[in-house]
């Protein structure tokens, strides 16, 4: 498709129309078409993207310990989060890839999904300025920090439930995802808590991690 449909989708005109495509040249297309491939630009995404959610997290949750800030930025910026907004905005459908890598389905793995990601918002900081980037980057993730800062302190509920069930000895828990709904993006997990083949609780959450971690909450409500 053209790259002036992904400008739309993403609200913002490029100068340097190049840029753009260099920030979803993969490797494999690179390495047939000797040229540059993005991962310079993914890696100056990266760090990017670590300085405005930690500059966000910074102005906007006064609340949370330096520790708490480092675990939301890090459930954040992560390939899950990254997937989830090149499926927002359709990045697979403009992707340049390797003849193999596209047979492969590769414009369609998290993980270079998510790199490409990376590499626009190094290409919307180069041709737009850290301003552009910064407003790309909380518009995408705001939802994600935020459901983010509510389950930092959840982090010990796993454990906490852990220790009461093994106080008589060592028992098998397991969580298991046993529904998922919506769309790529904006999904929503149901995960189930089993003590020694006994169903405890379910829960749901924005994120696997956050689902299990209600499970649990709802869990020791329940033998408290």
């Amino acid at each position: 498709m053209e790259i002036e449909n992904l400008e739309k989708e993403l609200n913002i005109t490029f100068n340097d129309k190049e840029l753009l495509k260099k920030a979803l040249t993969h490797t494999s297309y690179a390495y047939e078409m000797k040229m540059e491939s993005n991962e310079k630009l993914e890696f100056l995404g990266d760090s990017i993207l670590e300085f405005i959610s930690s500059k966000y997290l910074y102005n906007n949750y006064s609340n949370l310990k330096e520790g708490e800030m480092t675990k939301v930025r890090a459930t954040v910026v992560c390939e899950e989060s990254l997937y989830k907004i090149a499926i927002k905005h359709n990045f697979s459908d403009f992707l340049f890839l390797g003849k193999s890598e596209r047979l492969n389905g590769g414009n369609k793995r998290p993980a270079i999904l998510a790199d490409s990601v990376e590499a626009v918002i190094a290409a919307i900081y180069l041709d737009k300025g850290l301003e552009e980037a910064e407003n790309f980057i909380i518009k995408n993730l705001k939802d994600e920090i935020e459901e983010a800062t509510k389950n930092v302190g959840m982090k010990d509920y796993k454990t906490v439930l852990q220790e009461k069930l093994q106080v008589h000895g060592n028992v098998e828990i397991k969580y298991q995802i046993i529904k998922e709904e919506g769309p790529d993006h904006n999904k929503e997990f149901t995960a189930e808590v089993e003590c020694n083949g006994k169903i405890l609780a379910t829960g749901k959450g924005k994120s696997k991690k956050s689902a299990q971690m209600q499970a649990a909450k709802i869990a020791l409500k329940s033998i408290d």
